[in-house]
């Protein structure tokens, strides 16, 4: 399922800037991993998943949704100082690429077997604290029924001011009896077909970037394009011509 998407976003790419040690452990172990939205830091996430209902005989429903849902949250933004500088603090974290689609097919594949579970991908939208209570209301039908797609939704929408994040959010719900006794969820990927390029920070010297190159190819034999940012590259230094009056 895609949402807040247009088919021709499909094959955008998308990036997840994650530790060194944590890109290590995703080629070792071949597995993609999703967290229960709780566990993310705004306070304001999965909302309506916290919401309680009141029926008409004034019993408060409570909904244990919280525990079923997994999410994993990417960025459209190519090049971002506040995304470099948030999630690679000692200049060691990794920037890693894919698509909209491959990230979602790969989900699609590891999952296609198992029974009772949805999964989908969205695009956040951001909006104000008022829209967000007003969303959150929206969702549930009159009998206090929620949609997979309004569910979903639930957790597409973001406060304004984390708008420089630009998410695209890939999402799993598990139905499942056992559901919810595990923080994250782990399906097998390949991540040498997922991945389609890597980015080092920007604020490594150019030893250092080639020296990190050199150890993440031995570590996890990967192939494929790793790059350096040039977010902090100077350009090229200019000539003005200037007539000077005679």
């Amino acid at each position: 399922m895609y949402l807040n998407l247009e088919e021709s976003d499909f094959s955008t790419y998308i990036y997840r800037t994650i530790p060194l040690n944590r890109l290590y452990e995703l080629f070792q172990d071949r597995e993609n991993t999703l967290v229960k939205p709780s566990l993310w830091e705004d306070t304001f996430e999965n909302f309506v998943l916290k919401t309680k209902l009141r029926d008409e005989q004034n019993q408060v429903i409570e909904y244990n949704i919280h525990d079923r849902m997994y999410g994993q949250c990417w960025t459209q933004e190519r090049a971002s100082d506040a995304m470099w500088r948030i999630y690679s603090p000692d200049k060691q974290s990794v920037r890693i690429r894919t698509t909209i689609n491959a990230l979602l097919d790969s989900i699609s594949m590891a999952t296609v077997d198992r029974a009772k579970c949805d999964h989908c991908i969205g695009k956040v939208e951001y909006v104000r604290d008022q829209e967000l209570i007003e969303r959150a209301t929206a969702t549930f039908s009159e009998n206090g029924e929620i949609t997979f797609g309004g569910l979903f939704r639930s957790l597409l929408i973001k406060r304004r001011a984390f708008r420089h994040e630009n998410e695209v959010r890939l999402m799993f719900c598990d139905w499942s009896e056992t559901a919810g006794l595990q923080n994250v969820f782990k399906y097998d990927i390949e991540p040498h077909e997922l991945i389609s390029q890597m980015m080092l920070d920007p604020r490594l010297t150019y030893e250092e970037a080639e020296a990190l190159k050199a150890e993440i190819r031995k570590q996890t034999g990967y192939q494929g394009d790793i790059k350096m940012s040039l977010l902090y590259r100077l350009p090229k230094s200019l000539t003005i011509d200037v007539k000077t009056k005679i």
